[in-house]
């Protein structure tokens, strides 16, 4: 079994920056589970008696935003090329794209991804905490 130290897994993005990310893919996933949960007063119902149940409160809405996906979103477009092409490759890597022998030709693909697009991509990912958390199991980091 191959170590970290390793050159062939040695990642130029921190661990410890990726569990970060976990931990906010996290509660943005528990924001989208407790909205939509709560989503019964945003019900639209299509029938003859047609009427749109979401209420507006104007800024209150706004003020009361949770800033987690944006603050997420910002530290995935802080990442360098390296480190963006290796997270998106640890998501695939978790999510089963790849096998850890393939962990090279994952991070080359991800390197011909637009990296502007890069935290619109993740944050698009349903099981993004779970499959960043495997990824870096599989490589042992």
């Amino acid at each position: 079994m191959k170590t970290r130290r390793d050159p062939e897994w040695e990642l130029s993005i921190d661990p410890e920056t990726v569990r970060l990310f976990v931990l906010k893919a996290r509660a943005i996933g528990a924001q989208l589970k407790d909205d939509y949960a709560a989503g019964g007063d945003r019900e639209i119902e299509l029938d003859d008696q047609s009427h749109d149940g979401h209420h507006h409160d104007g800024l209150a809405e706004e003020e009361s935003e949770d800033l987690t996906a944006e603050e997420l979103r910002e530290l995935i477009a802080d990442l360098n090329e390296d480190e963006t092409a290796e997270l998106i490759a640890l998501m695939w890597l978790g999510r089963g794209d790849f096998e850890r022998g393939e962990w090279k030709a994952a991070v080359e693909e991800a390197r011909q991804r637009d990296r502007r697009k890069a935290a619109t991509y993740l944050l698009g990912m349903p099981l993004l905490a779970e499959w960043l958390e495997d990824g870096l199991e599989a490589l042992g980091a």
